[in-house]
């Protein structure tokens, strides 16, 4: 088989090369190795794959890369929450023009095949909740005299109450709160409406927090876990904001790299999957874990009650769709993957 990986040379896309290669896939990868993602050109980079150093955004380059591909494996984005409204910009650009001009180059070469799309968990919003006199409900935008207050869980929208979290199903309502999130979103109807008009088929897969080797570090749009790995590596000890009681699903970066091989060999498999340990934890979690990496000499953790705008309080899934229709689960144990995470290499970007 042969793959297109785009952003094959960052985080998670550089452990679907590697999985794809000791299959004996052939690989392609289209990556800019730009300096906000890589002050150096990684030393991880696979022999077996063909590199083409180029923006997504870029049409030449991108249908030069996707010349005689079976399926393509989309990576490449940009990531996180970013800093604020100001970032609109570059999320546009990187994540939805970049999939559009992959699209169009794919429309125009007749592609029919698999279609594997890095997904979010982000595009749920708030994750399930349950009151306890009105049932499922969906708690609106946190407010921020709220949040200010330290009062950080939503309340039942109907009555005030506080609200049980539970597993979201990928078949829950989508609801965007920041701008990564709506581009996440816009990716997955790009790519829905692509496979309908070119008989190609897709999996949008909804990655929860990711963890791992080869994160990039000292980043405010590195993920939670890479920002606590970072303090902790830096002597300080990590700011968790708010109470640090936020629910999310960690799972390892191996993990979601298998789901992505999994996924391009399930050309008949379509739709929206979780992709997560199906194992909830708070920040607060995550951050002891990282510190018994660390040893009993590294700082406990601040819980210092900043809160992000845009930023949701629990968010963790079902990945019982993953299971039955793709046969995934994840294999990483939290306490085994944070552990070796405290050591784990991670990647330098160019500084901000």
């Amino acid at each position: 088989m042969r793959v297109l990986v785009t952003g094959g040379a960052g985080f998670i896309g550089s452990h679907i090369v590697d999985e794809l290669v000791g299959a004996g896939a052939d690989v392609r990868v289209l990556d800019s190795l730009a300096p906000s993602a890589h002050a150096v050109e990684p030393d991880y980079l696979n022999p077996a794959a063909d590199y083409r150093i180029a923006d997504i955004t870029k049409p030449t380059a991108v249908r030069s890369a996707v010349e005689g591909m079976d399926a393509v494996c989309h990576q490449a984005g940009r990531v996180g929450l970013g800093v604020d409204f100001d970032d609109v910009r570059d999320y546009v650009a990187d994540n939805d023009l970049g999939t559009a001009v992959l699209l169009r180059a794919l429309h125009a070469r007749g592609f029919t095949g698999q279609f594997v799309l890095a997904a979010s968990m982000v595009v749920y919003g708030e994750g399930a909740y349950r009151c306890s006199e009105h049932g499922p409900v969906r708690p609106g935008r946190r407010r921020i005299e709220e949040l200010s207050a330290g009062r950080f869980e939503p309340p039942c929208p109907l009555c005030g109450q506080q609200l049980t979290p539970e597993l979201v199903l990928e078949s829950a309502r989508l609801e965007p709160r920041n701008v990564y999130a709506a581009t996440k979103l816009h990716q997955e109807h790009l790519v829905e409406c692509f496979a309908a008009e070119s008989g190609a088929t897709y999996a949008a897969l909804r990655y929860h927090n990711v963890y791992g080797p080869r994160m990039p570090r000292d980043t405010p749009y590195a993920g939670v876990a890479s920002i606590i790995r970072s303090a902790y590596a830096n002597g300080r000890a990590p700011r968790v904001f708010e109470d640090g009681g936020q629910r999310r699903d960690f799972v390892h970066v191996t993990d979601v790299a298998h789901a992505n091989v999994i996924a391009l060999s399930h050309p008949t498999v379509t739709g929206a999957f979780n992709i997560a340990s199906g194992v909830p934890h708070t920040i607060k979690d995550l951050a002891d874990a990282v510190r018994a990496g660390f040893g009993p000499q590294a700082a406990k953790p601040l819980m210092t009650g900043e809160f992000r705008a845009g930023d949701v309080r629990h968010v963790t899934a079902s990945t019982q769709r993953a299971a039955d229709e793709l046969g995934f689960v994840a294999r990483v144990k939290f306490a085994e993957g944070m552990r070796a995470f405290a050591t784990d290499p991670l990647r330098a970007t160019a500084p901000n």
